[in-house]
């Protein structure tokens, strides 16, 4: 599904100047994956932070924030330091009009970094593979995630990849819940300009193939016959958002070429 070009986004795009989205990648194996192809017509700036690159501040980050996840907790500041500085960012550009999205450990992190709670190795324990993510009455006029909604139909459930122990118990306050699943509830929330998904809508077969065989607890062959199985399920939703966050951040551009 192609998300509609506003025309303000279309008039920024004639300006020759690509929207800049930065995005911070936290872990080698957590990488945009098939965002790549997906987020298009966008100049990506790579923050790999777990390589030593610094964080950058609210004013740098261009017209867009995607944060994506990683194995550590969205408290692990000692064994990765550059989690305080980034949920200092989050905090900030969620409190602009800068489109932001929080993938897993990134929603994870918006959510502390906005006053909610998060909980390391939840009781429910591991959600892995495919889930049924279920979208909220909220979620169907969102401007990230309204288009998703409109695909899922009248069943108002899109299958996508999980993989994760950690969970938000508590949003922010302010926060809208947009989605939640059999085991978690809250797979997907809005704060500000900010969204945060728990379940990985970038990911691929291999990607969850490679995280399945790294966790004891997870069956690699359940995971990915699931992936194979809703193949096409799981790449129309996930493209979806990938079109849906683009266009926000096109928007984002055109306003500031208009001002």
């Amino acid at each position: 599904m192609t998300v509609p070009s506003h025309d303000s986004a279309l008039d920024a795009v004639d300006t020759g100047r690509a929207p800049h989205l930065t995005v911070v990648q936290s872990s080698p194996d957590v990488g945009l994956d098939r965002f790549a192809e997906w987020l298009t017509d966008v100049d990506v700036h790579l923050v790999r932070a777990d390589l030593g690159d610094a964080i950058p501040g609210p004013t740098d980050v261009g017209d867009g924030l995607l944060v994506l996840g990683g194995p550590m907790s969205a408290h692990d500041d000692d064994a990765a330091p550059w989690l305080r500085p980034l949920r200092d960012l989050l905090a900030v550009v969620s409190a602009t009009d800068v489109p932001a999205l929080g993938i897993c450990l990134g929603a994870q992190l918006l959510a502390v970094a906005r006053g909610g709670r998060v909980e390391v190795a939840a009781p429910p324990g591991r959600e892995a593979g495919v889930i049924d993510v279920r979208w909220r009455p909220e979620a169907a006029d969102d401007p990230l995630v309204g288009p998703v909604v409109a695909l899922a139909g009248p069943a108002r459930t899109s299958p996508q990849p999980s993989m994760h122990a950690d969970a938000v118990v508590d949003l922010p306050r302010g926060a809208v819940w947009l989605a939640s699943s059999a085991v978690y509830p809250f797979q997907a929330f809005r704060i500000g300009s900010a969204w945060g998904v728990q379940f990985h809508p970038e990911s691929g077969v291999e990607t969850m193939r490679a995280w399945a065989e790294a966790n004891d607890d997870t069956d690699t062959d359940t995971v990915v016959a699931q992936m194979t199985e809703r193949a096409d399920e799981v790449e129309t939703v996930g493209r979806a958002v990938a079109t849906s966050f683009t266009e926000l951040v096109h928007q984002h551009a055109a306003r500031r070429v208009t001002v």
